[in-house]
Order: structure tokens, then sequence, then C-alpha cells
């Protein structure tokens, strides 16, 4: 059986908020959420150290910002493997395409992934992407820009 998941995580990887801060935007993102059953799985979860928070079987492709060139899964899984191992003191990296060093959190993913110690989500949110403006009040509630990911497994 597959799942969905509605994820935010900050814009930064590193970037953890307060206990308050986390309680505020779960529960404006609780109030976008359109019933009961959607609310009851939201959850804040803190980690320790930076984590790859994926789509899932969503991913269609990863590329460099840089030149646009796709890079390959294997390229792009063992770059993260590489830092995982090291517990993620960095995830800057050269890109094998055009040379460019970048964080990792800085490719093109097609769908949305990234990385982080923080996270709120959602399972089985019943609707689809928040809007801009959704969030955005998500984010000044959070004090923190954010990224969206729809995660499927």
């Amino acid at each position: 059986m597959s799942d969905n998941y509605l994820t935010v995580i900050p814009v930064d990887p590193y970037w953890q908020p307060s206990k308050d801060a986390a309680g505020r935007a779960a529960a404006v993102l609780s109030g976008m959420l359109p019933d009961d059953d959607a609310r009851r799985g939201l959850e804040a979860k803190w980690h320790d150290s930076v984590e790859v928070v994926d789509c899932g079987a969503n991913l269609e492709r990863i590329s460099c910002p840089h030149c646009a060139a796709e890079l390959t899964t294997d390229w792009w899984a063992a770059a993260v493997s590489e830092r995982y191992d090291a517990g993620f003191p960095t995830l800057l990296g050269r890109v094998p395409c055009c040379g460019v060093e970048m964080s990792l959190n800085a490719l093109v993913y097609d769908w949305p992934m990234g990385f982080a110690r923080f996270r709120i989500e959602v399972p089985c949110p019943d609707r689809a992407w928040l809007t801009d403006e959704e969030l955005a009040s998500l984010a000044d509630a959070l004090g923190h820009p954010l990224r969206q990911i729809l995660v499927h497994t």
C-alpha cells in the first residue's frame, strides 16, 4: 500500500525552530487541512543531524541549477551517502556536469526534495500542494522560509 505525505522543511537545512514557533506553525498548517482525519497525523519532528527529505516515487529528475544538465541518481546517491557517513557536516559538493561546487540542497529536484533537521509532516493530507500564500503564512508562523515536499511512498 502506498502513502502520501505533505512535508514542509526550512530552506536552511541546519536551522531548527523553537518549540513555540513549531507549535504555531503546526496550528497554522492544521487549519489548512480539509478535515480531522487529515489533521490527526500532523507532527513536528526535530533531528540531531541533517536528514534527506525525499519525494519518494515522485522523483522524476535531478538537474544542475548552473548548467541545467541532468544528474544521475547514482551520482546523487553516492554524494548523499558520502556526506551521510560523515554526519552531514556539509552539503557542499562538486557537480560532475560543469564542476561547480554547490550544496546538494541547491540542486533542482523534480519533484522537490531537500535536507533538514526539522520538518512538519502530514500523512495522507487529502490535499495537494500548499499555495504560495499558504506557504508564506506558514513560514511567517515558523519564523523561517520553507520548502514543501509531496512524498509518495
